[in-house]
């Protein structure tokens, strides 16, 4: 057996990982390009113009038809789409088990109360049965969030919220072209936000985002809620309703639309890359692939992997530790319970009270504790590596001799 690098081996990968290198040459000319119009006209780069709009209908397009709206941040968008739905203050809101802050915040940031239903057991995506456990009278819309590119299980969770008019927000941050029973997601729910910053799929710049929705009505509900209520589609002279200024602009959208071409071909390679690291798996006892549901297409943002430490002599650290020392980059852990959050358990969004929660008009559980065993449960079992569409074949092969490096070190 060869000797672990933690104890002082050889390490299986040597040399660091490559980088990603999502921006390149495309995008820089798109930006110079940009930039010499605004040389040549005089004319300041500004936003709702030309590149933002084409960006818009790409992306429209590329999701088969509809409407897009470009803001500037994933949590931008969510906050849209939820204040686009213009949901009555002092309801609630069902979001995810596992999640960005920024996929949570919002809903209390409009004086909603979140309240999170639990994964589906072995994911970190929420499942029909755990959402259903949670509603009341007082739910206003249901988030569902597709973390690490995995679709979550969407058409009970939709025929439940059929069931009671319940609008359903997709949060699609991470999931960008992923297809849940051959349809896209951000297609299957009322309305779906999109994070574009320069760590997901394709990106608009640093930071981005997309609101996205087949409704039209919805749609100009958004883009006015995203740009201080201006009465866009309206004859009316005056803004309309208070909102922030969270536009996009020309210039993140000229690097969007080059970013835009090339998800196809991101988005094929990365599943690529992850049906061959599973197929390499296929002999190994106490680690596997995290479990996907039947009939869906997941992009990847990271791969989950599941550790069984029954059969280790070490515990998920321990086994991901060993991991790392042989020059795999590894994130022992994902755990990300908005639940747990201190923001969240102190009830600090408006200083000075502990709105929504204390708002008189909730006549929710104000008390309620939200355990989320089951999340809880797959966030420690689980630990994620980082792939991306830039992986060769020495990549996958470095995953995989480590793994089974390790797991024969470990192995009881």
């Amino acid at each position: 057996m060869d000797k672990l690098a933690l104890d002082g081996g050889d390490k299986v990968r040597p040399e660091p990982f490559p980088k990603r290198h999502l921006f390149g040459a495309q995008e820089r000319d798109a930006v110079l390009a940009l930039f010499e119009r605004a040389i040549q006209t005089g004319d300041a780069i500004g936003y709702n113009g030309p590149e933002e709009q084409a960006y818009e209908a790409e992306f429209a397009a590329y999701m088969g038809g509809g409407y897009a709206d470009m803001v500037n941040s994933g949590s931008s968008a969510l906050y849209v789409a939820l204040g686009a739905l213009c949901l009555q203050p002092a309801g609630e809101v069902v979001v995810p088990p596992i999640t960005d802050p920024g996929g949570v915040m919002p809903v209390a940031l409009l004086n909603l109360v979140p309240v999170v239903a639990d994964s589906l057991p072995d994911t970190f995506n929420a499942g029909p049965e755990q959402i259903e456990a949670v509603l009341t009278p007082h739910t206003r819309a249901i988030v569902v969030a597709h973390i690490a590119g995995e679709p979550a299980d969407m058409d009970p969770v939709l025929e439940l919220a059929r069931s009671r008019d319940i609008p359903v927000v997709e949060d699609c941050a991470q999931a960008h072209g992923a297809r849940y029973r051959g349809r896209l997601v951000g297609t299957l729910g009322s309305i779906a936000a999109t994070s574009t910053m320069s760590g997901k799929h394709h990106a608009t710049g640093p930071q981005g985002g997309v609101v996205y929705t087949q409704d039209e009505a919805l749609y100009w509900e958004a883009k006015r809620f995203a740009d201080r209520g201006k009465p866009f589609n309206l004859e009316i002279a005056s803004n309309v309703r208070a909102g922030l200024n969270l536009n996009g602009n020309d210039l993140a959208a000229a690097i969007g639309r080059i970013q835009l071409s090339r998800l196809p071909a991101m988005v094929a390679r990365r599943r690529e890359i992850a049906g061959s690291i599973k197929a390499g798996m296929s002999g190994l006892q106490a680690v596997g692939p995290g479990r996907e549901l039947d009939g869906v297409e997941s992009v990847y943002w990271f791969m989950r992997f599941k550790v069984d430490a029954s059969l280790l002599t070490v515990d998920k650290a321990g086994f991901t530790r060993a991991l790392a020392a042989e020059g795999i980059p590894v994130n022992p852990s994902y755990r990300h319970i908005p639940a747990e959050a201190a923001w969240f358990r102190e009830r600090r969004v408006f200083p000075g009270s502990d709105y929504p929660w204390g708002l008189p008009d909730y006549q929710g559980n104000r008390d309620a504790v939200y355990a989320c065993p089951n999340a809880v449960e797959a966030a420690e079992s689980h630990f994620c590596i980082s792939i991306h569409e830039n992986f060769t074949d020495a990549e996958v092969d470095s995953i995989l001799e480590a793994l089974r490096k390790v797991e024969a070190a470990y192995l009881r």
